[in-house]
């Protein structure tokens, strides 16, 4: 049964960004920023510092599977939320093993994941020639307000969810049950 709350979690996050800029004040929206709230990576972050141990992969392959439905029901492309999210998310995997768990940790990977993320996202669109941004706008209206947005949610899910994937990662490796 609790490997059945990953999956229920990030769906719900998943589903609550189609809603997330409504609950914005409408100056942000109106002015020339663009946020996009990307809170299945941020709680996929959280997965592999707290919850994946160093041979276990769950969160490159929730982000290969939530990156698809996020591609299936937010944009025309399918793959590159995909591909990004599970590249990112492995290359966090990987630099987790550095460095110990933490607020700050999780605060630095989670500013390098998303911006490694949005970047490629951004970098895919501009290839495929959906979306055309000068770099410097990119940066400025684009990549600085999502960061701070996403930072915030990541800091707001840090102390509910970290003792629980602490608590279900450890369970998860000691019970032999499959689901």
């Amino acid at each position: 049964m609790k490997r059945l709350f990953l999956p229920f979690f990030l769906f719900l996050f998943l589903v609550s960004e189609g809603v997330a800029l409504e609950l914005l004040p409408p100056s942000l929206i109106t002015g020339n920023l663009l946020i996009v709230p990307h809170w299945v990576f941020m709680f996929l972050v959280l997965i592999a510092i707290f919850y994946d141990k160093e041979d276990t992969y769950y969160s490159v392959l929730y982000g290969f599977i939530f990156g698809l439905l996020i591609d299936i029901v937010y944009t025309g492309v399918l793959g590159v939320y995909m591909f990004s999210y599970a590249l990112v998310i492995y290359v966090i995997h990987g630099l987790k093993k550095m460095l110990h768990g933490n607020v700050f940790v999780s605060i630095l990977l989670g500013i390098v994941g998303l911006s490694l993320a949005d970047i490629a996202i951004n970098v895919i669109y501009t290839v495929a020639g959906i979306a055309s941004m000068v770099w410097k706008d990119y940066l400025l209206y684009r990549l600085l307000p999502t960061l701070l947005l996403n930072l915030v949610f990541l800091l707001f899910l840090y102390p509910i969810f970290v003792k629980r994937l602490t608590r279900w990662g450890r369970d998860q490796l000691f019970s032999n049950n499959s689901l």
